[in-house]
Order: structure tokens, then sequence, then C-alpha cells
């Protein structure tokens, strides 16, 4: 079995266990009252260290990802660490949402996002690339 299905079949264990990607959403990251989950996506963001698996939660407020596993890393006093690696962009400061995909490659699509003081976040791997980037765009417009 490769490491892909062993992962989606990770993901949808978790799933289950936690009722739904809208109980994991709002046990992951503060939900405000309000704020509607409009997609979740399995897919993977680009770090200087190589990409992270994980969940990329697209809401009317914020856009999250969280990794699949605990990233491992030192501690200033040398101790091993694990948490999970996680990111999250307010919609009100995304400056836009770019598509991408590799010349060589077009089936490798990538979404872009640039915030309004110029970081840029890269997620590719989409089991359903046209339905996320749709749902960011409705979240940011």
């Amino acid at each position: 079995m490769t490491e892909t299905v062993k992962g989606k079949l990770s993901l949808v264990a978790k799933i289950l266990q936690f009722g739904g990607v809208e109980n994991i959403f709002q046990k992951l990251f503060s939900v405000t009252e309000g704020e509607k989950l409009l997609k979740a996506s399995q897919c993977y963001l680009s770090t200087t260290a190589g990409p992270i698996v994980g969940l990329l939660f697209i809401s009317t407020h914020k856009i999250a990802f969280c990794s699949q596993k605990p990233i491992k890393f030192s501690s200033p006093n040398g101790e091993l660490i694990r948490v999970r690696y996680k990111v999250v962009i307010p919609v009100n400061k995304i400056k836009s949402a770019n598509q991408s995909e590799n010349i060589k490659k077009p089936s490798q699509k990538y979404i872009e996002i640039v915030t309004v003081d110029n970081f840029d976040f890269w997620f590719m791997g989409f089991t359903n690339y046209k339905k996320a980037f749709k749902s960011l765009q409705q979240a940011i417009s």
C-alpha cells in the first residue's frame, strides 16, 4: 500500500472519529459566530523544508491549514517537540489568490495566496483543485 493511500485512509478515519470535517475545523481553530466552513480539502502546503500534507479549510472568515501529522523540531533547550503545523490567514488580509500549474506537467496545479503584507503561501496536490479554488474565490470576494 502506498504512503498516499495510507495517508488518505488515515485522514478518512480521523474525519469519522471526530464526526466530520466541520467538527475537526472547530476543534483545531477558533471559530467565530456566523462563520461557515465552505470547503475542506486535503492538500500540501509548500514550505522551505518541503511539502507538508494536511487539510486546508476555507471558511467565510479565514483560510486555515493544519498538518495531518505533527512536525518534529528541537526546542531552544534541545528537547524534541512534536506539534501540528498550522497556518491561519484571515480573508480580509488576503490580497490575491492565483492559479498556477507546472509547465512541464500541467496536471500539477497550485494555488498561491498572497497576503496584504506580501507573504505568499503555496498549496498543491488537491483532490479537487477546481472546487477548492472556487471556494477560495467565494471566501475572499
